[in-house]
């Protein structure tokens, strides 16, 4: 594939992404003090398709959100959902994302769970920190709070996820290393 043509494709899928980044927010359950989403579920779903470029997205819909354009969860927008109890997940989606990316950039299934494992942990830390420090919490009572009561679906999201993304890049049109190109068939 040209360069014209990825650099084309790359920005269709930030826009794409950041989208549903934005839908995953408000398809969602309320919960104290973190409400439950599909934005993870989309955060590696986009890691699966776009590699370590995932991070495009992400960095594209916290700037829509800090610029007011209600993306975040109820929509909500601005600087000040930064400040709250969210705001550390938000940012955490950073390192979320390019690790799940780089992890699928590998053809090995152990890499690709182990980078998803390590977003996830990454989110983990980024919010928990965040929500110990804005909330007043202590460490533990912000984990018990920010991650234990995510743990299950958060699993379940990233299978749903690795097994999207095994769909996506198994369809004509996707080369065996995961870039767009030539297929299976050999189309391109």
């Amino acid at each position: 594939m040209d360069i014209r043509r990825q650099r084309a494709l790359r920005i269709a899928q930030t826009g794409a992404f950041s989208a549903f980044l934005a839908a995953g927010s408000w398809i969602s359950i309320p919960f104290i003090p973190v409400p439950i989403t599909l934005q993870t579920l989309f955060l590696f779903i986009a890691g699966g398709v776009m590699g370590r470029y995932a991070v495009a997205p992400v960095a594209l819909y916290l700037v829509m959100g800090a610029l007011n354009f209600p993306v975040f969860h109820g929509g909500s927008a601005g600087i000040g959902v930064f400040l709250g109890p969210t705001g550390g997940y938000l940012l955490g989606f950073l390192p979320a994302a390019l690790l799940s990316g780089i992890g699928f950039e590998h053809s090995s299934r152990v890499i690709r769970c182990g980078g998803m494992a390590a977003g996830l942990l990454s989110l983990y830390a980024c919010g928990v920190a965040w929500l110990s420090f804005s909330s007043g919490l202590s460490f533990p009572m912000a984990l018990l709070l920010g991650v234990v009561p995510f743990i299950p679906g958060d699993i379940l999201k990233s299978a749903l996820a690795y097994a999207v993304t095994d769909r996506i890049k198994g369809m004509k049109g996707w080369s065996r290393n995961g870039e767009p190109g030539k297929g299976p068939g050999g189309e391109g």
